[in-house]
C-alpha cells in the first residue's frame, strides 16, 4: 500500500510539473497554469460561480443528472443484456441495430433529444444514459453467452423455470461482466456530462464549462474539469467496492 501511495504521489507531481511547463511554453491565457487553476478552484468552492450558483448546488445538479442516467441504463440494459445473451435469435435480430447506434457519439443526440422531449434536463439525462447503456449492454450479453450451457441444462433438468434460471443462474454468473460494464460506463457517463449539460440553462458543471469557455474564463473551465474528474474517480472507486461486496454475496471471487 505504501509503495502504491508513493507511486501515485510521484505520478501526480509529474502531472502538475508537466502541466506547469506546458502553460509556461504556451504563454497564452487560454491554457491556465496550475496556480491560476487552483485559485479559480478555491474561488469556486468558496463563492460558487455566478451562472450556476454555489459549489454544492452546481455539483449536485450534475450528480443528479449523472445518477438518473446511470439508473435508467441499469433498468434497461441489465434485463435486455440478459435476454440478448440467453436467446440467440433475439441477439441476432438486435445486433445490427446495436452496432449501428453504438458508434454514434452521445453528444450527437443532445440537440435531437432536447427538441423531441422539449426539456434540456431530460435530454441531459438521456445523453448520460446513452453513454452508459452500450458498454453495459455489451458486457452483460457477453457474460451470459460465456456461461457453460451444461449449467443451464442442469437447471432445466432439475425443473427450474425460465424465471428461476434468469435470477438463479444467469444473473449471478453475469455479475462480474455487469460490474465491468458499469465501471466502463461510469467513466463514459462523466465524459458525457459536458455534452449533457451544455444545452441546459439549469446549471451543472457541464454548463459551467460551456459558459466559462464562452466568456474566456479558462481557469474556471479547468476548475470545473478537475471537479468532474474527481467525481469520476469517486464513482468508479465506489463501483469497485460494490463489485467486491456483490461478488462476495454471489460467491464469486473478484480478486
Amino acid at each position: 500500500m505504501a509503495r502504491r501511495l508513493l507511486i501515485s504521489v510521484i505520478s501526480f507531481i509529474a502531472l502538475i510539473w508537466a502541466w506547469w511547463i506546458v502553460s509556461e511554453i504556451s504563454a497564452t491565457t487560454a491554457f491556465p497554469s496550475p496556480g491560476e487553476t487552483w485559485a479559480a478552484l478555491v474561488d469556486f468552492y468558496n463563492n460558487g460561480y455566478v451562472y450556476t450558483g454555489s459549489f454544492w448546488e452546481t455539483v449536485s445538479k450534475s450528480l443528479s443528472t449523472f445518477l438518473k442516467g446511470v439508473l435508467l441504463a441499469l433498468i434497461i440494459a441489465l434485463p435486455l443484456g440478459l435476454l440478448l445473451g440467453y436467446f440467440s435469435l433475439l441477439n441476432e435480430f438486435a445486433t445490427p441495430i446495436v452496432e449501428v447506434l453504438k458508434p454514434v457519439a452521445p453528444i450527437a443526440w443532445a440537440p435531437i433529444l432536447g427538441i423531441v422531449f422539449h426539456s434540456s434536463l431530460t435530454a441531459g439525462i438521456l445523453v448520460v444514459f446513452i453513454g452508459i447503456f452500450f458498454p453495459l449492454l455489451s458486457n452483460v450479453s457477453f457474460g451470459v453467452r460465456k456461461i457453460d450451457p451444461n449449467v443451464i441444462d442442469a437447471a432445466e433438468t432439475l425443473g427450474a423455470s425460465k424465471l428461476k434460471i434468469f435470477y438463479k443462474v444467469l444473473m449471478p454468473a453475469a455479475i462480474p461482466y455487469v460490474m465491468n460494464g458499469l465501471k466502463i460506463g461510469l467513466g463514459i457517463g462523466w465524459m458525457c456530462i459536458v455534452a449533457a449539460e451544455m444545452y441546459s440553462a439549469s446549471g451543472g458543471l457541464g454548463y459551467m464549462v460551456s459558459v466559462a469557455a464562452n466568456t474566456g474564463n479558462a481557469p474556471m473551465v479547468m476548475a470545473a474539469i478537475i471537479v468532474i474528474g474527481l467525481l469520476g474517480i469517486c464513482t468508479v472507486s465506489l463501483s469497485e467496492q460494490v463489485n467486491k461486496i456483490v461478488g462476495k454475496w454471489a460467491g464469486i471471487s473478484n480478486e
